[in-house]
């Protein structure tokens, strides 16, 4: 898929979250080999500096097909991946790379579901009152603010 960049969303991480480095915690610790509630480092190469570029993320995994789901909307990861088109997510030493396929929207919902069943005490806030009961309707509704990845990792 091409950059998106008409009404792309994107949601900064609000003056509270850059303070406390939510972020930078919970890669702190996923890079030490914690699982921290399915957390993963992304890693992926900047796609104007070429130079890796890392952030932790969360990997929804249904029926044994894995997923990841920007829940900030168009941010820096996503336009990194659409342009690398493939990546690597760790937990401690073990390293996964992967090549990755953005979802068109009309899948997304049950995949949107089920990201929001799992996480939404971290993430719902940015889905503007769609949650996890949402109407199939609702859920397709939000689905262009929320870029999703099928994730198939090398074997």
């Amino acid at each position: 898929m091409t950059e998106k960049t008409t009404n792309a969303r994107y949601l900064r991480p609000g003056r509270i979250v850059r303070l406390l480095r939510f972020d930078a915690i919970v890669s702190f610790l996923v890079r030490r080999g914690f699982d921290v509630w399915g957390a993963r480092v992304l890693s992926v190469r900047g796609r104007k500096s070429g130079e890796p570029r890392k952030t932790p993320v969360n990997l929804l995994t249904i029926d044994g097909v894995q997923y990841l789901v920007a829940p900030r909307g168009h941010t820096q990861w996503v336009r990194n991946l659409r342009a690398a088109g493939e990546g690597e997510l760790s937990v401690g030493k073990r390293v996964e790379r992967f090549t990755a396929e953005e979802l068109p929207d009309e899948v997304k919902p049950p995949i949107l579901r089920a990201y929001l069943k799992r996480w939404a005490f971290e993430v719902g806030a940015f889905f503007d009152g769609v949650n996890a009961k949402s109407t199939d309707a609702e859920l397709l509704a939000a689905g262009p603010s929320h870029p999703i990845f099928r994730v198939t990792t090398a074997v």
